[in-house]
């Protein structure tokens, strides 16, 4: 019998990976995700964080969670369904489907249990899930995870869209329609109201990850449904609080329907330990900031539009953003590495993007844009981006 190693591929599998430049290499924030933060024991101008209204450091949502220590202990003891349902959750849960027009919401560990855990639940054996074909990894493996047949469609191609549900419609018991709305790595926005119009057509349901979206687009930071104004059209939503919200956890919000459902069916809400009383305590409190300080919306985008402004004049492409999630196409992966290299090296902290993440010729550094930045802070991150530019050649 051969003496076989279980656990040495992992070392050939890792060693493969920096081989070819693509392991990660993980920096350490020393203190808060602020606009100026400390990685690595520099200080820098924060430009890769998802923190957009900076949100995770406003007095209120500290002092919610303080507070939540003090009445309701470190954690909860147990999962929802048996003893970790705290009344500081049902009150979470209330408050998002206000915020979000809807009748019910649901909270879940993360984004990412969200729609590994539900997806699966929404559509199986003799169903069909149509999803665009640059979605979000967590919507990838809830996909994966059904027994529906799959059909992904060009990204944002609302015609192709169109043909793949007419080609679905004669068997299909239900179709489900997933996008996300917006992109993470390009920053551009999905044709919701489009697809909420096609969809309808087939008595489809439809399904919206907006982790990029909410607390950025729509009344008040109310998310892509809201910026096109089919709120009424979209069954389900995702969203999260780990990105313009400032804490974390996920939730879906539509129907008391969809709720009990996915109460019901979904095994990543079921048999999750429930957040820490601090952490539902906070998002609440993030909630109430959002819908009582529209400032930190409206700083966000005026940041936005001076930097992207900025960076085109330079001679930089910025792709087909149209959100604060701005990046900087540089198209080789060895020179987007250097390149943000030398910006940690001058103090702006922003990261490459490189394949596997996006294909081999479109390598960019992604910058995310923070409503806490001064324009001081972007005007000193500009000049690092024209010099660096120019040293790498980048730049004419």
């Amino acid at each position: 019998m051969s003496k076989r190693d279980p656990t040495g591929w992992m070392r050939a599998e890792y060693e493969a990976l920096v081989a070819q430049s693509l392991d990660w290499k993980l920096r350490v924030l020393q203190g808060p995700s602020a606009p100026r933060s400390v990685v690595d024991g520099k200080r820098v101008i924060m430009l890769c964080s998802n923190n957009y209204l900076n949100l995770s450091n406003h007095p209120k949502v500290k002092r919610a969670a303080r507070e939540a220590v003090k009445t309701h202990g470190a954690g909860s003891g147990s999962v929802r369904p048996i003893a970790g349902n705290m009344d500081l959750h049902e009150e979470l849960e209330r408050r998002i489907a206000r915020f979000k027009r809807r009748e019910a919401a649901l909270f879940f560990m993360s984004g990412f249990a969200g729609n590994a855990g539900l997806i699966p639940q929404l559509a199986g054996e003799g169903d069909a899930i149509l999803t665009d074909e640059l979605n979000h990894g967590s919507i990838i493996d809830g996909v994966r995870l059904t027994k529906a047949q799959r059909v992904i469609y060009r990204h944002c191609d609302v015609g192709d869209l169109e043909r793949a549900l007419k080609e679905v419609d004669s068997w299909a018991k239900k179709i489900l329609v997933i996008t996300d709305g917006v992109f993470s790595m390009d920053g551009d926005i999905a044709p919701v109201g489009d697809i909420a119009r096609v969809g309808e057509e087939f008595g489809a349901m439809i399904y919206v990850d907006d982790a990029h979206g909410e607390g950025v687009l729509g009344e008040g930071g109310r998310g892509v449904a809201s910026h096109f104004q089919v709120e009424d059209k979209i069954q389900i939503e995702l969203g999260t609080f780990s990105k313009a919200l400032g804490v974390v956890g996920g939730y879906v919000a539509g129907s008391k329907d969809l709720r009990n459902y996915a109460l019901n069916k979904s095994r990543t809400w079921l048999l999750s330990g429930s957040h820490p009383p601090a952490v539902a305590a906070a998002c609440t409190a993030a909630i109430d900031v959002l819908e009582t300080e529209p400032r930190h919306v409206k700083k966000l985008w005026s940041n936005t539009k001076y930097f992207k402004k900025r960076l085109v004049s330079m001679g930089f492409d910025i792709g087909r953003s149209a959100t604060p999630i701005t990046p900087v196409m540089l198209g080789d992966s060895a020179t987007a590495k250097r390149f943000s290299d030398r910006l940690f090296e001058e103090g702006v902290f922003a990261l490459p993007i490189v394949y596997p993440m996006v294909s081999k010729d479109r390598a960019r550094i992604r910058n995310i844009v923070n409503a806490g930045l001064r324009r001081e802070d972007l005007d000193e991150a500009l000049v690092a981006y024209e010099k660096i530019g120019k040293e790498l050649k980048v730049l004419a």
